[in-house]
């Protein structure tokens, strides 16, 4: 007698169960599996709340009172404080750091002296140019000189022509005097050139000299000290930054992240709160400043750069700090407010009867279905308005659906903008079986 193998036995068993993936049934074989588990719990659940009414029992509704209040929208959203104006100060010329006169918190004033570069090797350059400056004069002196020279030869000649008639000198003589005189002028103006060249290489020296003292462009804080004395600074290619300079501590700004989603409802203007980690109890009040159209991709998360301005009169922020705000986007005032659970609810027989119409069977009409979008929408934090909805009301004992319009909604209250509810109405958010 042949004893089947393990792996044939479980291939066996697959095509019992219409489960084996080469048979065209399996799946809807598990469809059908799945659907009848569903019907099978549904009706133990029918049985049990029959089996509880029958018994003195009865299904109650979790109520929530309709109000009339103010209602706030915002957007949260994260970044770092820093100061509305920062300057860096760096240095055009390259030599050693020979003294370092503030350090990093100090305060400092416009013109003030925050560092000096050694100036022997600029003051050399000086000297050279100097040097260069007067041999190019005395180079122009002495063009200048035969200019003159030529110019007197030039008339002499032109007088004797005169007296002579045109006999004497000879018109080829007169010709080279012209030509040595115009020789002479050129070289006067190659010398006022040289002269002129060398006036600018002894003012680019000198303003050099200038540059070594670094001093400060703006009144504020030095929040970074970036150079000790007896460092080497080399501005070959680009100006090394020595200080970082706050301008206005008392002025700072938020930069935080805006998610893609909720940009659109972030506008110039708003209003906005924000706390840091050092004190987490206290808030600080800010104003978007600008909503930057430029974006940036982290993680494959796209978030826009939104700037908040606010006073740090007391300076107990510093830049730098990590800002956790919140945006107020809407603000509701004396409207009618419901909860957002509400909009989520409905009578097992008012959800059941439609499905079941729809879809031909008793059950369909007990599979569980997809929730509807619009009320997925209204349970988050939105800001669409004019959506119709349907909302429960406790009457007698019963639950009654009214027809309302839904405006703004903070996720856990939705505006009420028209429709038969008034405040105090109760709403029905949940069921709930009493056992006696």
């Amino acid at each position: 007698m042949n004893i089947p193998s393990t792996k044939k036995s479980d291939d066996l068993m697959a095509k019992v169960l219409g489960t084996d993936p080469s048979s065209g049934r399996a799946r809807r074989r598990t469809r059908l599996i799945l659907a009848a588990a569903a019907v099978v719990v549904i009706i133990l659940a029918v049985v049990l709340v029959s089996w509880l009414r029958s018994n003195g029992s009865k299904v109650e509704y979790v109520t929530t009172d309709v109000v009339r209040g103010n209602m706030t929208v915002t957007v949260q959203a994260t970044g770092n404080l820093a100061p509305t104006k920062e300057v860096t100060v760096g240095s055009e010329v390259s030599g050693q750091i020979m003294t370092v006169y503030v350090d990093d918190n100090d305060k400092v004033t416009k013109g003030q002296l925050l560092a000096q570069i050694d100036l022997s090797k600029l003051n050399d350059e000086v000297a050279k140019s100097m040097a260069s400056l007067s041999s190019a004069e005395a180079q122009l002196a002495q063009t200048q000189a035969t200019v003159a020279e030529t110019k007197a030869s030039l008339a002499r000649m032109k007088e004797v022509q005169a007296l002579s008639g045109g006999k004497v000198p000879a018109k080829t003589e007169i010709d080279a005097a012209e030509a040595n005189l115009q020789r002479a002028q050129a070289n006067e103006a190659s010398a006022k050139g040289t002269v002129a060249n060398a006036q600018a290489e002894l003012r680019y020296n000198q303003t050099n000299i200038k540059k070594a003292t670094i001093i400060s462009p703006v009144d504020g804080v030095v929040l970074e000290r970036k150079i000790e004395p007896g460092q080497t600074v080399q501005a070959s290619f680009s100006a090394p930054e020595l200080f970082t300079i706050a301008e206005n501590l008392a002025l700072m700004k938020l930069e935080v992240d805006v998610d893609e989603a909720d940009v659109g409802d972030v506008r110039e203007g708003q209003t906005a709160t924000f706390t840091v980690d050092t004190y987490p109890n206290r808030k600080y009040h800010a104003v978007v400043q600008r909503v930057r159209l430029g974006s940036t991709t982290t993680s494959g998360i796209v978030s826009y750069k939104a700037v908040l301005t606010f006073n740090n009169d007391d300076l107990s922020l510093r830049p730098g700090m990590t800002g956790n705000a919140e945006i107020i986007t809407l603000n509701r005032e004396n409207a009618i407010l419901a909860p957002s659970a509400a909009f989520r609810w409905s009578p097992p027989e008012a959800a059941a009867a439609p499905a079941a119409k729809e879809n031909g069977g008793l059950v369909n009409s007990l599979m569980p279905r997809p929730p509807d979008r619009d009320r997925q929408k209204v349970a988050g934090a939105v800001t669409s308005t004019d959506k119709e909805q349907t909302l429960w009301v406790l009457k007698d004992g019963k639950p009654v659906s009214v027809r309302v319009t839904v405006g703004a909604s903070n996720g856990r209250l939705t505006e009420i903008t028209s429709g038969n509810l008034e405040a105090g109405a109760k709403v029905i958010t949940e069921t709930a079986i009493a056992v006696k």
